[in-house]
């Protein structure tokens, strides 16, 4: 879930590598420091930092954007467009680098099952390897696509497999099985003179992993679900979200929203194509609530890059949209919400990646805005969605410097947000409305694949 722009401009690819092993360093850090101390933070009384473990070597370039998160037991996983970190998080106010593998790619958002680890990699690379450069997009060598790695020695992940997809991937959605599972690709496209991302481009591509023969992984089927859109608009999705216990998949198609039955997961179906001009720009993102009647999704208004919290951008601009799914399994626009703080015209912020905290019988979300902070709200009442606390750093220095939290999700406890320039940090919410959250113990978690509670 990102950069959508970056996605779209970023284009380079060239010829085929043999696949090597990636780089890593592997070793505890040193204690995390608490914050920055060359940078100020805004917070509400009943939400603290409580924990921050910067980037370091080998995610140390001027490029080193942190991105996704998941989590499985005591280990948060975290994307780089440098690769990915593994953290030891079994004491979540002193966070641990189990490992750093060196990886690039952009965006290389994560996500984790079992003794599996995806990455999606959206831009052509020079091969399929971690050593491959970027190369030329209008070579058939190109490869862009999906990496997975076996992750059943933690501190050592191992790349097991490269699957390239029709315009890479920006995200994926993994719908786990006992024995399959399946990864819904979502990409941009098309691409004017690129070899791999041609015209329509109206489909989304499902790739099937055999759990115990991950190497066997492939794409077993690229449905459409458009038909003809506007001219000038992306094929295509940014996000898709799967709610396998409801059937359900919510994806953010850019120009629009769906809503789909995916009973069987290589042949989803399309139950409503949304639209709101008025309100929307860039489709980006969905989560469901746990009953799984409403779904928010959001809107990436300029991209990532732009700031779309001034005083001059409408309240219904850049921010999301809260659906109800009717009985016979429809979409109906019930409200709106944007982070109340006035951002300064130098700060890249926009509604961004968030997930549910499991408060039972409530409606929660915690959501990344970059620069905006982090925001945890209640959509209980769709029609006045509230906000209850808040994280907000000051301004970067510079002007249109990238940076900010690019997710922020709730496990187990605390609320772990990758900072693009950053790092990561945890922070603690403390509030008689989400402290029931404290009791719900989740095995691991992948934002774009919800489970009940």
């Amino acid at each position: 879930m990102g950069l959508v722009s970056l996605a779209a401009v970023v284009l380079l690819a060239a010829c085929s590598a043999g696949v090597e092993e990636p780089a890593t360093r592997t070793g505890a850090s040193a204690s995390p420091s608490v914050t920055a101390p060359s940078q100020k933070v805004l917070h509400s009384a009943n939400l603290r930092l409580v924990a921050n473990v910067p980037l370091e070597a080998p995610f140390d370039g001027p490029e080193s954007w942190g991105t996704d998160l998941a989590f499985q037991g005591n280990y948060a996983f975290v994307g780089n467009y440098d690769g990915f970190t593994v953290f030891d998080i079994s004491d979540p106010e002193k966070p641990l680098v189990v490992t750093r593998v060196l990886c690039p790619a952009g965006q290389n958002d994560v996500s984790v099952y079992g003794n599996l680890l995806f990455l999606s990699v959206d831009e052509p690379r020079a091969g399929e390897g971690c050593e491959s450069g970027r190369g030329d997009p209008s070579l058939e060598t190109s490869w862009e696509g999906i990496r997975i790695f076996d992750i059943s020695d933690v501190g050592n992940p191992r790349y097991v497999k490269a699957v390239r997809t029709e315009c890479g991937s920006h995200t994926h959605a993994l719908i786990p099985g006992p024995e399959i599972d399946y990864l819904y690709v979502s990409s941009p496209g098309p691409i004017p003179d690129t070899a791999n991302c041609g015209p329509p481009h109206e489909m989304i591509s499902i790739v099937e992993v055999p759990v115990n023969d991950p190497a066997a992984a492939r794409v077993a089927a690229t449905p459409t679900l458009f038909e003809g859109r506007d001219a000038g608009k992306f094929g295509g999705c940014h996000d898709m979200t799967v709610y396998p216990e409801k059937k359900l998949a919510a994806g953010a198609c850019y120009g629009d929203g769906i809503l789909l039955d995916i009973a069987e997961p290589l042949r989803p179906k399309v139950l409503q194509q949304v639209s709101d001009h008025e309100n929307f720009s860039v489709w980006h993102s969905a989560t469901f609530n746990n009953d799984g009647t409403k779904v928010v999704f959001t809107d990436e208004l300029g991209g990532g890059q732009s700031p779309m919290c001034t005083a001059d951008i409408p309240h219904n601009k850049g921010g999301d949209a809260i659906y109800e799914i009717t009985a016979d399994r429809k979409l109906v626009r019930l409200g709106l919400y944007k982070i109340p703080r006035v951002q300064s015209d130098t700060e890249n912020c926009v509604a961004h990646n968030g997930s549910l905290v499991p408060v039972p019988g409530k409606d929660i979300l915690v959501q990344a805005w970059y620069q905006g902070g982090v925001s945890v709200w209640d959509f209980t009442d769709p029609a006045a969605p509230s906000e209850i606390a808040y994280f907000d750093r000051e301004a970067l220095p510079g002007a249109h410097t990238l940076g900010g939290s690019w997710s922020a999700y709730y496990y187990n406890g605390y609320i772990y947000s990758s900072d693009i320039t950053k790092g990561l940090d945890v922070l603690k919410v403390t509030d008689p409305r989400t402290d029931p959250a404290n009791d719900i113990h989740l095995k691991g978690l992948n934002a774009q694949t919800q489970e009940s509670y």
